[in-house]
């Protein structure tokens, strides 16, 4: 199983990015795909989730109304669009797979290799 996430970079406060995760190796459409983050010296968070099908979506309180998780499945991919960056929203970000709950960090079977987002002032 492969998640190759992509999409970071160097942005501006109220810049925008779009991460993508192409998944390989799983019947992708059986999974909850969903995005982590993790800044210096702190935990690795959940920042969205969606479910398999793409109808139900979950966002941390700190990214509500600047990020959209989406997913295709016809491409195997999930998006994460990041707007109004703020410079708090500096980590590197992970995208995740799991058929259980994408809440929950330990649930989580496959993580890829995350991609570093750096929001500069």
């Amino acid at each position: 199983v492969q998640l190759q996430a992509s999409g970071g970079g160097l942005v501006q406060v109220g810049g925008s990015l779009r991460l993508s995760c192409a998944a390989s190796g799983l019947t992708f459409n059986m999974f909850r795909m969903g995005w982590f983050r993790q800044a210096p010296g702190k935990e690795r968070e959940l920042v969205a989730g969606i479910d398999r099908s793409g109808s139900t979506t979950a966002y941390a309180d700190s990214v509500k109304g600047r990020f959209t998780i989406s997913r295709d499945n016809a491409k195997n991919t999930a998006y994460l669009q990041m707007m109004s960056l703020k410079s708090e929203d500096t980590a590197v970000y992970y995208c995740a797979a799991t058929r259980k709950s994408i809440l929950n960090r330990d649930s989580i079977e496959y993580w890829g290799q995350g991609t570093q987002v750096t929001v500069s002032s």
